[in-house]
C-alpha cells in the first residue's frame, strides 16, 4: 500500500519484509523508518486518539474556576498537565495532576482560582 501526498508528507506506508516501512517528508528533508507490525498498529491508534482528542478539545484555550475542573484537563502552559482528580473541601479544591512523564502531585487551590486549560477533558459517560 503506497499513499503519496504532498499536502500531509505522507509519501509511503507499505510492508518492508516482515517489518512496516514508513516514508514521511518534513521541512528538513525525508525520513524513513521501520517497525513490526504491531509497533505499526500501536502508531495507528495514538495517531487516532490524538486527532479525536484536538477534535473534541477547543479551538482557544478556556479558564475555568478550580472547583470545575474535571478529569482530564490538560492545564496550558510549557508543560504538560492532567488533572487526575478533583475534590472540593469547602472553598479548597485538592487537585491531582500527573505530568507527560508520569509523576503525579497533589496542589490545592482557593475553589475560585482561575486555572487556564488548553484542552477539556470529557465528561464521565460522554
Amino acid at each position: 500500500m503506497t499513499s503519496e501526498n504532498a499536502d500531509t508528507g505522507i509519501r509511503e506506508i507499505a510492508p518492508a519484509g516482515a517489518e512496516v516501512g514508513i516514508t514521511v517528508a518534513t521541512p528538513s528533508g525525508e525520513h524513513s523508518f521501520r517497525c513490526t507490525p504491531a509497533r505499526a498498529r500501536e502508531l495507528a491508534s495514538a495517531l487516532r486518539l490524538a486527532a479525536d482528542e484536538a477534535e473534541s478539545g477547543p479551538a482557544d484555550p478556556v479558564t475555568v474556576r478550580a472547583d470545575e475542573l474535571r478529569r482530564g484537563d490538560v492545564r496550558d502552559g510549557d508543560r504538560v498537565m492532567t488533572v487526575e482528580a478533583v475534590r472540593t473541601d469547602g472553598g479548597t479544591a485538592h487537585v491531582t495532576w500527573t505530568s507527560g512523564a508520569g509523576r503525579s502531585w497533589n496542589q490545592m487551590y482557593g475553589a475560585d482560582a482561575r486555572i487556564p486549560l488548553r484542552r477539556r477533558g470529557r465528561l464521565p459517560g460522554a
